[in-house]
Order: structure tokens, then C-alpha cells, then sequence
């Protein structure tokens, strides 16, 4: 029994509409959730909507919901505020100590993995604020997958295409969304939990830019419904969730107050989904059916 994570910033559900990229895009399904339907997800999926919010007024952002998916801490309470941007010195004592990663090890859960490559710029010039995953990652004491890894097919970049390395003159090939479902999966298939996280969504949101927010949204689907073909969904749960809306609602170029999709298949989805209310429930939920399934 395994889960993988799919984390993808900025995605809300939104209402129909013409600021909403999903609303009449065809090969988009698996993504495409609207408020107030309740329409059959793809590969017999089971949605939940999420609150991103947890009981903190403003707009819900990336550090503070990320930390809160990662560890099961409420982090926004903690601080009394959404934190934006990098983990601040509260968010990431929160997760040194309940990194999901942590958790897992400590009962005993392994392998477990993190799918994104890093640069090698990273290593030599390392930034000052990381993010609430690099955190996560090393607060368990994982090494991390570097480009080196993307190459021999054992990770994936947040653009799982490659086209951002290749902007940045990485000597990568390019890859399609089946080709990148096929390196996730593998790996998936490698352990016990695995994470995998997308951010270009959120960046799009911000852009307002309706035709390139629909071409990043249908490669990203087109890599989800591939993902879901190749893995053995009767030994693996996968739970796609998000930190807060963004590219859902086009109209504006902040956050929203959306509520978020958790969107499970496969193994206990209905298990894993009935104990989603927020995005606190996130680990607490992958704790719960890797530590207590029997298959």
C-alpha cells in the first residue's frame, strides 16, 4: 500500500464562468470541479472540498497553507495570519518538528521520497528562504534529486515539461506530459509515500493570462490522467490537493477564498476522503491509511 501526493499551487473551485481557464476545456476533467455541481470525477475519483482558510481571516497564501498540508498543524492559527511567499522562522520550527516525512519515518513508513529535482545552482548558491517542502524534505534528513536524476529518468522538475531548465540552459530533453506520468509513476512505485508538487498554476493566476493558463492547465491534466493509467490504483491512494485558489478565477490576480479540491483515487479513496475537511487533515489522513491498512 502506497500514496502519492500531488500537490499543485494556486487551484481553487471556482464557478463557471468566463474568468475560469477550466470552464469549457475539453481534456482538462480531472481538474475541472465548479462550485455548486456535483459531476463525476475521472478514474472513479472521489473530491472533497477543502478549506484553505482554517479559521483565520484573509486571503489564505503559500507558506502558511503548504506548512499546514505538510505537517497537520493548523500553521495560520499558530501565527494568527497567512504567511505569503517562504516559511518564516515559526512555519519552519513547525516543520522541522511535524514534517510529514517525520511522521512517516517515525512509524515506521519507508521509503518515502520527494519526486522534484533541484539544480545544481541550488546546492552552490543556496537562497535564503526555502520552501516549506525543502524544509519538510530536510527535516527528515532525505537527500535530495538533482537534474543528474532527472536525466536518468528518476525525477521530475516542477515543470515537468523541462521547458523552464531548458530556458535556463540545463542540457535536458524535453518531455511530454505521458513521458513525465511514466517517471512519477515509477517512483511512486518505489515507496510508500512519495510528494510531487507543481507550482507554474499559482504563476498563471497571478498573469491573468487566460490563453496560457489554459495550455499549462491542460498539460497538467493530460500528465494526471496518464499518471492514473499507469499506476496499480488498487495498491496506491492518490490525493491531489492545492494551498488556495488562484487560476480558477482569472478576474483578479490575488488569492482567493475558494475552497481547494482534494480529488482521491484509487486504494481507500473513500477512506481518505471522508476524513478531509481542511487542509490540516492532509498528513493526519496519509498517517492514518499508511499506518492502519492491511493491504
Amino acid at each position: 500500500m502506497s500514496v502519492l501526493l500531488f500537490f499543485i499551487d494556486g487551484l481553487g473551485i471556482g464557478s463557471r464562468g468566463e474568468h475560469n481557464p477550466l470552464d469549457g476545456l475539453k481534456g482538462a476533467e480531472p481538474l475541472a470541479v465548479f462550485q455548486d455541481e456535483n459531476r463525476p470525477i475521472v478514474f472513479d475519483g472521489v473530491m472533497v472540498p477543502t478549506d484553505p482558510c482554517l479559521g483565520v481571516s484573509g486571503r489564505p497564501q503559500s507558506a502558511s497553507g503548504q506548512t499546514t498540508i505538510l505537517t497537520g498543524v493548523n500553521a495560520p492559527a499558530q501565527l494568527g495570519y497567512h504567511k505569503q511567499g517562504f516559511p518564516n522562522t515559526a512555519l519552519l520550527g513547525i516543520l522541522r518538528e511535524h514534517s510529514i516525512f517525520r511522521q512517516l519515518a517515525a512509524a515506521g513508513v519507508m521509503p518515502v521520497t520527494f519526486a522534484n529535482a533541484y539544480t545544481q545552482r541550488f546546492f552552490e548558491d543556496r537562497p535564503r528562504w526555502v520552501s516549506a517542502t525543502t524544509a519538510a524534505v530536510e527535516a527528515a534528513g532525505l537527500s535530495f534529486r538533482t537534474v543528474d536524476d532527472l536525466k536518468a529518468g528518476q525525477a521530475l522538475y516542477q515543470d515537468f515539461t523541462n521547458g523552464l531548465l531548458i530556458a535556463r540552459g540545463e542540457e535536458v530533453s524535453a518531455r511530454t506530459p505521458d513521458e513525465a506520468a511514466a517517471v512519477l509513476a515509477n517512483i511512486a512505485a518505489g515507496h510508500r509515500f512519495t510528494l510531487y508538487e507543481y507550482f507554474i498554476t499559482d504563476k498563471m493566476g497571478h498573469a491573468q493570462d487566460m490563453n496560457a493558463a489554459r495550455r499549462v492547465l491542460l498539460k497538467l491534466a493530460a500528465m494526471v490522467s496518464s499518471l492514473l493509467r499507469k499506476l496499480d490504483l488498487d495498491q496506491t491512494t492518490v490525493i491531489l490537493t492545492s494551498d488556495h485558489g488562484n487560476i480558477e478565477d482569472l478576474s483578479t490576480r490575488n488569492h482567493t477564498l475558494n475552497a481547494v479540491p482534494t480529488i482521491v483515487w484509487g486504494a481507500h479513496r473513500q477512506r481518505v476522503a471522508s476524513r478531509i475537511q481542511s487542509l490540516a487533515d492532509i498528513t493526519p489522513s496519509i498517517l492514518e491509511v499508511l499506518t492502519n491498512a492491511k493491504d
